[in-house]
């Protein structure tokens, strides 16, 4: 079976961060996406963002670069590009410029329009600017950027996958393509949607490392065991908690208090001191496939160890690069995945044969310096 989007063609203009992600994802699902560099070059296996995609190198500011670069949207039924508003308008190649049937998904940090479109950004930018970084980190210390994966990726690549498909579901419907303005500012407080909930009934403080999600909750957050290395413990559940109690050796009066704020420092305490009793592996081996969750916080490597994960074959390392399974996993659908990353322009022949380039086409665009 091939994958659940093998009919899918999508073209992506070559760029960096949340929108070559939501390529190569669509990619892990079978989908055919052509990127279209801006100059051939190497081959990098650990350029993830590639795996599964073909590439053609064309210079758009030839005449033969642009023909090349509007056949290839001509038999694409999505466009991804994550430029700043109005770069691909420059290039001939905006929304207006493309076939009324494509789905043309832009992917910025602030949107397609207000006052901040053309400025620059990044996912610590987008956090800090709704709100949601201030919630995040240490309450003696300031924030903490949570690598790039809530704006970039979270509120950035999710949100335009999930609007490439929404497009795609209603061109079912009305037969025409529409633009997809997909902003990191707009999927960010999309994801806090429960803590903006409490937060506006007075169930989340303002002050970092005071509330149930932000390390505020002793039962929630991860603490240094005695060969320096941490566990995970996030037992909300009263049952749960309840389990990690009776384990651990805690105070069953704890059981009763769990909730009870106002004795959350003490009981921070008290396990700070009992998981440094204690080898990080020792408290996993405990745990073990215990309802208590409790888990070792593993390196990647250690992680694909796991036997869960092996058994889900959630890791696989391919010329010293670590790979992710593709998800999520289906039923019919085959998901299996290649693994192999092409390098910028690797494809610019068979591609432009596929669209009806003759070797003759192919050589005038070479000549013309319209194939970079």
């Amino acid at each position: 079976m091939a994958g659940p989007l093998a009919s899918l063609n999508v073209v992506e203009f070559t760029g960096l961060g949340p929108a070559p992600l939501a390529a190569q994802l669509l990619a892990d699902l079978g989908a055919r996406v052509v990127v279209i560099d801006r100059k051939s070059g190497a081959a990098d296996p650990a350029d993830i963002n590639r795996r599964g995609k073909h590439s053609v190198a064309l210079n758009l500011k030839t005449e033969g670069g642009q023909k090349a670069a509007r056949d290839i949207i001509a038999a694409s039924d999505v466009l991804i590009e994550g430029f700043r508003p109005g770069v691909m308008e420059k290039l001939g190649l905006g929304p207006d410029d493309c076939p009324e049937s494509l789905i043309y998904a832009r992917m910025t940090g602030w949107g397609q329009t207000g006052p901040a479109a053309l400025t620059a950004g990044h996912d610590l930018t987008y956090l800090a600017t709704t709100g949601i970084l201030h919630m995040i980190g240490p309450k003696d210390g300031p924030p903490m950027p949570p690598l790039n994966l809530v704006a970039d990726f979270g509120g950035g690549t999710m949100f335009l996958i999930m609007g490439i498909l929404s497009a795609l579901f209603e061109r079912g419907v009305s037969g025409k393509g529409q633009v997809v303005d997909a902003a990191m500012v707009d999927g960010v407080p999309a994801l806090a949607a429960m803590i903006l909930g409490w937060l506006s009934k007075g169930e989340w403080a303002e002050t970092r490392q005071s509330n149930l999600l932000d390390g505020g909750a002793p039962f929630y957050r991860c603490y240094t065991c005695a060969d320096g290395k941490h566990i995970a413990f996030g037992a909300l559940e009263p049952q749960f908690f309840a389990e990690f109690v009776d384990l651990a050796g805690a105070p069953q009066s704890d059981k009763a208090d769990q909730y009870n704020h106002s004795l959350w420092p003490d009981m921070h305490a008290r396990y700070e001191a009992i998981f440094a009793s204690r080898n990080r592996d020792d408290w996993a081996a405990l745990f073990e496939k215990t309802d208590a969750c409790v888990a070792p916080v593993l390196t990647v490597a250690e992680a694909a160890a796991r036997p869960h994960n092996v058994d889900r074959t959630l890791y696989t390392q391919v010329e010293g690069t670590w790979h992710a399974h593709a998800a999520p996993r289906f039923g019919r659908s085959d998901t299996s995945l290649t693994h192999s990353t092409h390098a910028p322009g690797a494809d610019t022949d068979a591609v432009l044969a596929e669209l009806g380039y003759g070797p003759e086409a192919v050589a005038a665009l070479r000549a013309e310096g319209a194939l970079t």
